[in-house]
């Protein structure tokens, strides 16, 4: 499994795709494919604003419900609303299908580099 490396990622799984200004984020390939078959998604409403570690969503699949963690502090500027549709795309491109959209508001702290997210996963599962 090979990680984007110009995109920061989470112990949580999740990834972004900058620290400053606007920012795209997702879930891994590696969270995607512990999920299994994914069947909803559920995001927030544009305007709402997060801090660093909050809960801004969920992702159902057939084995369980988990939350998405914003890993940096932010005002939702963007919901990809295709997604929410079409869960299941999630699946099959997960550095494409970003969730949410966000203007940074934030400081960026301990996130992992492609490689530091790669030796994470081999270290701890």
């Amino acid at each position: 499994m090979s990680f984007p490396t110009e995109l920061k990622y989470t112990k949580d799984h999740e990834w972004i795709s900058a620290v400053t200004g606007t920012a795209r984020i997702g879930v891994s390939a590696y969270a995607v494919e512990q999920l299994g078959d994914i069947v909803h998604v559920e995001l927030p409403k544009v305007g709402q604003s997060f801090s660093k570690g909050a809960a801004f969503g969920t992702i159902e699949s057939t084995k369980t419900v988990s939350d998405v963690y914003l890993p940096i502090a932010g005002r939702v500027v963007k919901v990809n609303d295709a997604l929410v549709s079409h869960p299941e795309n999630l699946q099959e491109a997960p550095y494409a299908q970003w969730l949410i959209e966000i203007a940074v508001e934030g400081e960026a702290a301990g996130l992992l580099d492609a490689a530091g997210y790669e030796a994470f996963l081999a270290e701890d599962h």
